[in-house]
């Protein structure tokens, strides 16, 4: 194949206007119309109400080009757009060459003798998505979740669900070239279809299976003349064997044997090594086309077996059963153009730095980028992948079953050779919807429904990637609106603490198989509110603020939470901040105690990962890439190996949890301590803890201490560490009270920082207790080895900040000014 890139400057205006202005493609409508300032930028208080009616409009991209005379000599010369969002008609040179009303799928047009050796123009025209559904669902009404913080009528059509507006995103429902969009010329012929299985046999050796199909074009002898090649090479870079296939009879098969394969290991269970895998059609000792692909060599699936539970649910990689921990991604905005692949990497990098092995990419979205798949292989995290149907009806017409074959054919067979792809499911909460929701409910919608989810994917997933696991909804138990949303088995959403108000405690009482959704919203840090917000608009009631807040009862959800468990705070960012703490402790008991039920509970994906624009939401990173207080803690509750604690009045109970493939021993250690950090009572104990397994290490009871006067146990707390090879892996502490009940001493918090070569090291000490200890800089972004942590008088903290994870290079000095130190205490007056 030979490739001509058509990406970079176009030309683009209103179909109705006469102003050309500059265009990228890939990009968008808006990035274009904001770039030229035509478009004010809708995140910026409440303009994304302002440009809404922009989405309305029809617009035109243009661009004319020169043909590579390389391209001219093939038989076979093709347009390529890998995204087009979403109504398009393309038009080459003035003909229509096509139509398209999918932006989940790739198009070809066939343009061999549409081109001309001189100047071609390519001219999209881009139809209002808004005016489409609109009148689609006045000719046929499709229910859909989130009422009028939507655009009612986005389930007939093809786009990604989030643009029409979410529970915690905007309604921009942006269009354009969203993907690379090329020319490509094949002279002979061209790879098609390419399925690449494994087998694992039990002396510890992997068969490749390699399934190739070739297409032959114009005069040139059929695909059973063409060659294939296949060269498979070592993680190392070294050819591990070359195969040809003689006669490329269409389809084809080549078999490499791997004798002593590296295995691929999400993170946590072991290392990630990629093997590359080359293949290239030949014809009459020429190359015809070539393709390439990065895998890794693993087993990987779903268990679902009865139980004195009921039934499990769980991943399991190369033999190993796996506890899943990681959270839910979202698009990572809603104006595309401003998503990149060094973005996404420092998102997943975030994800593995806090101890995720696993990312459920939700299906309101889009099948991420290339390149989102590659990152997971190497940082290790296994995709459970959605197909992009979520919390709505759709109708199955011909036509639309036509859209979503052909749109779900086109991604699998992207995606599925990826080793860290480890479920694919059929879509968000639609059949719990059909079972517990309130809405008309139509018997032909609910058919279809059955049609959809339960006949035609399964049945096309056997067909194109039969060896990875399905799943028909998230959350179910297996289908047939069987208690989807049963705690004995499938997997779960749990939403009874946000969306029902319940105590932290609840999650305590539930002891779910898979919890793949539970959440508790925050705000983002003021850094962040500062984008968007003036000064006067700094309160979380104002017009701002609530148009940033997309979930209709969230502020008053998060007061209603600040007030069950903290003191009022006394200003504006005292409130941010606190709300944040609220959020990672209510996680942090989810999680928690699923991890200390580890093999009857064996999954923990909480809701959310990340923002698509700045707001508050249940995100524990933010729009600009900031780490709230929930992925400080998870970096803590999913360590490999965690010691956690759960008090019931006097009384705490420890226990290890050991999500490593080795057998543990150490040392637990616990101080009872009074809120100036002296010592009344102290222990220790040596533990062992099987691999992959949990284990309690000690009961206390404190009632001697603390029985019968309330005011003992608002001045006393637990302090508690695990020590391995005498380090301590991890540590918490329990109030016996809530914290806004709580006797804190004014700490005098104070920290001593030098520089290395590589980072910057702080440490801090403390003259009392010190709760929820937050580290900032003025005018830096950074990330933390550690935050938002418990600080005991006379322990001092080591937290490193490295110099990579500054958001720009600075002094010692400059630094030493900037930072900010802050806990629970300063928070609040009385």
């Amino acid at each position: 194949m030979i490739k001509q890139d058509l990406n970079g400057s176009w030309r683009m205006k209103a179909a109705l206007g006469e102003e050309w202005i500059p265009a990228r493609v890939p990009g968008s409508i808006a990035s274009d119309l904001i770039r030229a300032g035509k478009m004010n930028d809708p995140y910026y208080r409440e303009r994304q109400y302002e440009v809404f009616d922009s989405f309305r409009r029809i617009y035109e991209y243009v661009r004319e080009f020169i043909v590579d005379p390389a391209l001219l000599e093939g038989e076979r010369l093709e347009l390529v757009c890998e995204g087009l969002d979403t109504i398009a008609e393309v038009r080459l040179n003035g003909e229509i060459i096509g139509k398209t009303m999918n932006m989940h799928r790739t198009y070809c047009f066939d343009v061999t003798s549409k081109i001309v050796s001189g100047v071609n123009t390519l001219r999209l025209i881009f139809y209002s998505p808004v005016e489409y559904v609109e009148q689609k669902q006045k000719e046929r009404s499709l229910w859909a979740a989130n009422g009028e913080y939507v655009v009612q009528g986005f389930p007939h059509l093809r786009k990604a669900h989030y643009m029409f507006g979410w529970d915690w995103g905007p309604k921009l429902p942006d269009s354009g070239i969203w993907r690379d969009i090329y020319l490509a010329a094949y002279r002979k012929g061209r790879l098609g279809d390419v399925y690449i299985t494994q087998e694992h046999d039990d002396s510890g050796g992997v068969l490749l299976d390699i399934r190739v199909s070739a297409e032959s074009f114009g005069a040139s002898p059929g695909a059973d003349s063409f060659e294939l090649l296949a060269m498979l090479y070592t993680p190392d870079g070294l050819l591990n064997e070359a195969q040809t296939l003689p006669g490329g009879a269409s389809p084809g098969h080549i078999r490499i044997r791997v004798n002593q394969p590296e295995l691929w290991w999400p993170s946590g269970l072991g290392k990630q090594p990629l093997y590359r895998l080359q293949l290239e059609l030949r014809q009459d000792g020429m190359q015809v086309d070539e393709r390439e692909y990065t895998i890794g060599l693993r087993t990987l699936t779903v268990k679902r077996e009865p139980d004195s539970w009921g039934e499990t649910f769980e991943f399991v990689v190369n033999g190993v059963s796996m506890f899943a921990m990681g959270a839910n991604y979202i698009p990572e905005d809603n104006i595309r153009a401003r998503q990149s692949k060094e973005r996404t990497e420092r998102l997943i990098r975030d994800c593995r730095d806090a101890n995720f092995n696993c990312i459920r990419v939700w299906g309101g979205g889009y099948y991420p980028d290339d390149y989102f798949y590659d990152l997971c292989d190497q940082y290790g995290l296994i995709v459970w992948q959605d197909h992009l149907f979520a919390c709505a009806e759709y109708e199955m017409t011909e036509q639309f079953t036509e859209q979503i074959k052909a749109e779900i054919a086109d991604n699998v067979k992207r995606i599925r050779h990826h080793a860290s792809l480890g479920l694919w499911c059929g879509n968000n909460e639609m059949e719990m919807a059909w079972v517990d929701w309130d809405f008309p409910k139509r018997a032909k919608l609910k058919t279809d429904y059955v049609k959809q989810f339960e006949i035609i994917l399964p049945e096309l997933m056997r067909t194109l990637d039969p060896g990875t696991f399905y799943w028909k909804a998230s959350p179910s138990s297996g289908g047939g609106f069987d208690e989807p949303n049963a705690p004995h088995k499938g997997d779960v959403h749990y939403w009874d603490v946000w969306h029902g108000g319940e105590p932290f405690t609840a999650y305590r009482e539930h002891y779910f198989r898979f919890c793949s959704e539970f959440g508790f919203q925050s705000f983002p840090a003021l850094k962040t509110v500062d984008s968007f917000t003036e000064q006067g608009d700094r309160n979380i009631f104002s017009s701002v603020m609530e148009s940033h807040q997309k979930n209709p009862a969230g502020n008053g959800k998060i007061i209603a939470g600040i007030s069950e468990n903290f003191l009022y705070p006394k200003d504006f960012d005292s409130l941010l901040f606190v709300s944040q703490l609220l959020q990672a402790e209510a996680m942090r008991y989810g999680v928690e105690h699923w991890r200390r039920n580890r093999g009857r509970c064996m999954g923990s994906i909480y809701w959310q990962l990340n923002d698509c624009w700045p707001g508050a939401s249940w995100s524990s990173i933010d729009y600009f890439g900031r780490w709230k207080a929930l992925h400080y803690y998870a970096k803590r509750f999913y360590a490999p190996v965690l010691l956690s604690a759960e008090e019931t009045g006097t009384k705490v109970k420890l226990a290890v949890t050991n999500d490593t493939p080795k057998l543990v021993q150490g040392m637990v250690h616990w101080r009872l301590r009074d809120r100036l950090s002296a010592v009344i009572q102290q222990g220790s104990m040596s533990i062992t803890v099987e691999a992959l397994s949990a284990a309690g290490s000690a009961e206390l009871d404190f009632a001697e201490v603390l029985g019968g006067d309330p005011v003992k146990s608002r001045e006393v707390y637990l302090e508690y560490e695990l020590e391995l090879e005498g380090r301590a892996v991890s540590e918490g502490c329990v109030l016996f009270v809530k914290p806004k009940h709580f006797h804190f001493a004014e700490p005098a918090l104070r920290a001593e920082m030098t520089e290395e070569a590589d980072a910057y090291i702080l440490t801090l000490h403390s003259e009392s207790f010190a709760a929820f200890v937050e580290l900032d800089f003025t005018g830096h972004d950074v990330r933390l080895s550690d935050n938002f942590i418990h600080l005991s008088a006379g322990r001092p903290k080591r937290i490193i900040l490295r110099k990579e994870d500054l958001s720009a290079p600075s002094t010692l000095s400059e630094l030493q000014s900037g930072l900010r130190i802050r806990s629970i205490i300063d928070t609040y007056t009385l």
